[in-house]
């Protein structure tokens, strides 16, 4: 989902894995611009200067290919006793303009983000600036630091705490820390290749962690090392998790960064950066606005359903997919996003389940999400919606061959809410229709709050409680049916509408009647298989009635186009081949004739109970 408009689409497997505490930001210096801080290359440029020396020939091509590592590691071997020049010069480059405005944001913004919900921080940073630090100081954030070659175990247990992997600058001057620095090609091989500290790190918590990169550039010779160490792990057999990665992005070129990225292992998520330019905006807003979210927990993403709940889902965009955002916010497994929404006064409009609600967006890597544990072997077809999705466990129906009773799955708390929304659409004919498009049948909570409504405005009705009839159509409009609605609501609630999904089977009837013969059983089974239904479609065109409209209907024909059927299909077809039995259908029975050329009929008392369906509705 985007938390800001044109801004990264952060995939909701990324967001469920988070929300689980299973993340863990690795960091960059692009996270540090804000603060005036360059990159690799502008840092290798700035000790250049500040070291009062020029590119020989050789550090400048390894600078153009852009091994900047490999640069200042000729340039430390070119300046005999220079090794803490050099460094003392990077320490001067690396200082922040803290007073800049954002600073520190974004620091401070990754240490939310960091904080699982028992409060324990997880966050792992390749700079050596201090300003977390900083951040950490003027939001309250305290933490634990970890400067290499000093790290920890990066398991749950053993780790509480900011990384610093490749060393941190010390607040003074500090000869040995500028030592223990990670920024020449020599000192990356001691990390990864030769001790190989930095290296067991990484394989660690990949291991343990879904990693998201963060402020890193595609060819960052920092994401180099380790993707390399990663490599190594993955020829020996072992398996990691997603790793992830936001990644800048001018327009055009999404294709070719993803291919770049994801030959290293890495999933992007691309941000748009305009060309000739450095501004990466969108990657910091998106990050504060996560952080924001994150730490309200619950409230963070009622804010999102109060923000967007009146909106028409069909104004959302890719620029801009508020939509993404609602259906991440509902799907919260407490429910009382749902339930903010179910409550939104006025109703938000029947679009949401007609168009989001329905889209079977979802598949095998959101189960989580909603509880349910998938199987370790993926599975690519499924595929399903928010209101039509798999049950936990505890709330699916047993596996039975025979059962006594109902073997609906519950209703989770998001399920339930979503339903209590509905039941405020109730004089809305599209809802009559999506139900009878989808079998007719209603679940069994669903179908008790729907009669309770019902009883609740026939009750009011009747006691002539006018103003608290108002009431409820001040705040919700369409809530109270209309006689018309009531009718439909009534063949609805009474089993009384057409599946489409043709579940009765004459067929196999006319299979049994060949081997059993004409029993009392036989004739009632073919009663109920020849019962009328009302079957209910979308109507050609909203001609002559206005949803929007005060004004109450005259016709059902206005409301949903309708149909008198029988609850099964073919009948003619079937019964047809059974000509040369000589049947005759005599009232609601049916019973073999002595007379050759008895004709085959449909039961005479089908004609009355049309008339009557046909009278009630309309």
């Amino acid at each position: 989902m985007q938390f800001i408009t044109d801004g990264p689409d952060i995939p909701d497997a990324l967001l469920q894995a988070h929300e689980e505490g299973r993340v863990v930001f690795f960091c960059g210096a692009g996270i540090s611009y804000p603060a005036g801080l360059p990159g690799f290359k502008g840092l290798v440029e700035q000790i250049y200067r500040l070291s009062g020396t020029a590119l020989s020939d050789i550090e400048r091509e390894a600078f153009e290919r852009g091994q900047f590592d490999a640069t200042l590691d000729l340039l430390e071997r070119r300046l005999p006793g220079q090794r803490l020049a050099v460094r003392r010069a990077l320490a001067n480059a690396l200082r922040p303009k803290l007073r800049r405005k954002g600073a520190t944001d974004t620091q401070a913004a990754l240490l939310h983000l960091a904080r699982s919900r028992e409060g324990a921080m997880r966050l792992v940073t390749t700079n050596f600036d201090r300003i977390f630090h900083v951040a950490a100081k003027r939001t309250g954030q305290a933490f634990q630091e970890y400067a290499a070659p000093m790290l920890p175990i990066p398991k749950n247990s053993r780790w509480n705490g900011l990384v610093y992997l490749h060393g941190l600058l010390s607040e003074k001057m500090d000869d040995t820390t500028l030592n223990r620095l990670v920024v020449t090609s020599g000192d990356f091989g001691l990390a990864y290749l030769t001790e190989r500290w930095a290296a067991r790190f990484v394989s660690e918590l990949f291991r343990n962690y879904v990693v998201c990169f963060v402020g890193y550039s595609i060819n960052d010779p920092v994401l180099r090392y380790m993707m390399d160490a990663l490599a190594a792990d993955r020829m020996l057999g072992e398996v990691t998790p997603q790793a992830w990665a936001l990644g800048d992005c001018e327009s055009g070129q999404e294709q070719r960064k993803t291919i770049e990225w994801e030959a290293k292992g890495v999933t992007p998520i691309l941000y748009n950066v305009p060309a000739d330019s450095y501004d990466h905006s969108s990657l910091h807003q998106t990050l504060h606005v996560w952080a924001d979210t994150y730490r309200d927990g619950v409230q963070g993403k009622e804010a999102i359903i109060v923000k967007h709940a009146l909106a028409r889902p069909q104004d959302s965009t890719r620029q801009d997919d508020f939509v993404g955002r609602m259906l991440w916010a509902l799907s919260d497994k407490s429910g009382l996003p749902a339930k903010r929404f179910a409550e939104f006064n006025p109703p938000p409009s029947l679009d949401w389940l007609l168009e989001p609600f329905s889209d079977e967006r979802f598949g095998h890597g959101d189960l989580v999400r909603f509880g349910v544990p998938p199987r370790d072997e993926g599975d690519s077809k499924l595929r399903f919606s928010l209101i039509r999705r798999p049950a936990s466990y505890d709330r699916a129906p047993s596996m039975l061959l025979a059962s006594g009773g109902i073997t609906d799955s519950q209703l989770d708390e998001v399920m339930f809410h979503l339903a209590r929304w509905l039941v405020r659409h109730l004089d809305d004919p599209r809802l009559v229709i999506w139900i009878a498009e989808r079998g007719g049948q209603l679940h069994d909570r669903w179908s008790w709050l729907i009669e309770h409504e019902l009883d609740r405005f026939a009750s009011l009705e009747r006691d002539g409680k006018t103003s608290e009839l108002n009431e409820i159509r001040l705040h919700a409009p369409k809530a109270i049916p209309g006689p018309l609605m009531r009718t439909l609501w009534r063949l609805l609630l009474s089993g009384r509408v057409k599946s489409p999904w043709h579940d009765p089977d004459l067929y196999r009837w006319k299979g049994r009647l060949k081997r059993d013969g004409l029993t009392t059983t036989m004739r009632l089974e073919l009663r109920e298989l020849l019962v009328p239904k009302v079957a209910l479609k979308k109507p050609f065109r909203w001609s002559d009635y206005d949803s929007t409209s005060t004004d109450e209907p005259a016709r059902i024909k206005q409301l949903v186009d309708w149909e008198l059927v029988l609850a099964v299909d073919h009948v003619h077809s079937v019964l047809h081949d059974l000509a040369d039995e000589h049947w005759i259908c005599y009232g609601s029975w049916v019973r073999p004739t002595t007379t050759e050329t008895g004709p085959i009929g449909i039961s005479r008392p089908l004609r009355p109970i049309g008339r009557i369906v046909a009278s009630e509705t309309g």
